[in-house]
């Protein structure tokens, strides 16, 4: 009943062109079609794979080396206007993309028909990290992705246990190395089944190193998921 007092008092508008919202989502229909949709991508990695290879195979680097997780989803393509919605989440606090990205980011999965973890969970921020921003991105996020599917967010079982410099600019072997012992699992996990959230996966460096540490602690199966993947 709330919600539907908000949207009569707040109707939809879509952020990108300002026609007014369909389907309750601040996004019209036909800028949500010219989206960049990631639906040709490799299933373990979420990377967007060529032009006329065959749906659900692998791509190169994880036939040659499995990553520490099971699977990947990533909604969109890291391409025009996605660095403008997560830029606008991720440092100027619009917590309305927020929302409008986890809720495309929960239509994706279930179109995808993923798997459903037992918790979701986000990607934490060093301590320092989050004063400076005042709250965690990927969190914001879970929130209407958790409350879409039904499935808990998980901030306790990990920790983010060193503060790392920004990952922008860094080439992948510098990604790595820069997120080696950045977190730490300080209690037994509870759930079996864990879906990582972030908003960007661009190398990789950050997911990896975190489903390392979850697989360590026993997490049987880490997934991971994002709103956009770098081509």
């Amino acid at each position: 009943m709330l919600e539907a007092i908000l949207q009569r008092v707040y109707p939809p508008t879509c952020v990108l062109c300002g026609a007014p919202g369909d389907d309750g989502l601040d996004l019209c229909r036909g800028c949500r079609a010219d989206l960049p949709h990631n639906r040709h991508a490799c299933p373990r990695c979420a990377i967007p794979l060529p032009p006329g290879q065959s749906v659900g195979t692998l791509c190169g680097p994880c036939q040659r080396r499995s990553p520490p997780f099971a699977a990947s989803y990533a909604a969109f393509r890291y391409e025009d206007p996605l660095p403008a919605l997560i830029g606008g989440v991720k440092f100027r606090a619009r917590f309305n993309l927020a929302r409008l990205l986890g809720q495309l980011m929960a239509l994706a999965l279930l179109e995808e028909g993923a798997r459903r973890p037992d918790v979701i969970l986000p990607v934490p921020l060093h301590p320092r990290r989050l004063r400076e921003r005042g709250y965690n991105q990927a969190l914001e996020l879970a929130r209407p992705i958790s409350a879409a599917l039904g499935v808990p967010t998980d901030t306790v079982t990990c920790m983010r246990a060193a503060y790392t410099s920004a990952q922008v600019g860094l080439d992948d072997r510098e990604r790595r190395r820069n997120v080696r012992g950045a977190f730490a699992v300080p209690r037994s996990p509870v759930a079996k089944h864990v879906a990582i959230l972030d908003d960007v996966v661009t190398t990789g460096s950050t997911v990896t190193e975190l489903a390392l540490v979850l697989r360590r602690a026993g997490v049987e199966r880490v997934d991971v998921w994002s709103v956009a993947r770098t081509p």
